[in-house]
């Protein structure tokens, strides 16, 4: 029976040193522009807040403006962080029509945070759109880490191997 007790103790420690801490990303929680509006002129800056700061470095951190023909209006460049908030200036803004902001910010708790958010242009502006390559940092869909119940299963698989192995070496005898 000490034997079966101390395996159930093991376990128990194995499953809390293995649990994952619960995944606190950070939320978009305000844009200028903001989501689906009409403008008559474009914006000179785009900037997105958040709910807890942004972690910064270079090539970290990536905002893009595109229009529907996939052309490219943010100034090239690292977009500028201050706490919460994160800001990338942008070019003229060209024909009327749609335009998607898409973004991939470094969460708080250090997981990739990515979305699109868009607006209207009302009337053509005088701006010349870029193409340039596929953005790795805004255009591709980061895994988040790990399920849930991936850490779960994992829990019950270790705690049931434990107090199988000691009832069983419980049971015999030497």
């Amino acid at each position: 029976m000490k034997r079966a007790l101390v395996a159930l103790l093991f376990a128990g420690a194995a499953v809390l040193a293995t649990a994952a801490p619960a995944a606190a990303h950070n939320a978009l929680i305000g844009s200028d522009p903001k989501d689906k509006t009409s403008l008559e002129v474009g914006p000179s800056t785009v900037t997105l807040t958040f709910d807890q700061d942004v972690q910064g470095g270079q090539g970290i951190n990536a905002i893009s403006v595109v229009d529907s023909s996939g052309g490219h209006y943010e100034v090239a460049g690292d977009p500028t962080i201050r706490d919460t908030a994160v800001s990338q200036k942008v070019e003229a803004l060209g024909k009327a029509g749609e335009y998607k902001i898409g973004y991939r910010i470094l969460s708080a708790d250090g997981h990739p945070v990515s979305g699109e958010l868009t607006f209207t242009l009302t009337k053509d502006g005088t701006g010349t759109p870029r193409q340039v390559e596929a953005d790795s940092r805004t255009d591709q869909q980061q895994s988040d880490g790990l399920p849930i119940w991936v850490w779960i299963v994992g829990a019950v698989v270790l705690l049931g191997g434990g107090v199988f192995f000691a009832l069983r070496g419980g049971n015999t005898k030497a």
